[in-house]
C-alpha cells in the first residue's frame, strides 16, 4: 500500500511532462507537414524537378499563412 503513495504522484508528474512535451511539439509546428518528411527520402535533392516542387510548396505555405 505504501508503494501506491509514491506511484500516484509519480504518474501525475509523468503525465504532466508528457502533456508539456506534446504541447511544445504542437506549438513548434512539428505536426504540420507529415507527408513531406516521409517522401523526402524517395527523391534526390539535386533533382531540378524536386527543387521546383519544394519551392512551390514553400510559396503555397506563405500564401496560406
Amino acid at each position: 500500500m505504501n508503494a501506491i503513495y509514491a506511484l500516484i504522484p509519480l504518474s501525475i508528474i509523468l503525465l504532466a511532462i508528457a502533456l508539456w512535451a506534446f504541447n511544445w511539439a504542437v506549438k513548434s509546428k512539428q505536426f504540420d507537414d507529415l507527408e513531406r518528411s516521409g517522401s523526402d527520402i524517395l527523391f534526390d535533392d539535386d533533382d531540378e524537378l524536386h527543387q521546383r516542387a519544394i519551392e512551390e510548396e514553400r510559396q503555397r505555405r506563405r500564401e496560406h499563412d
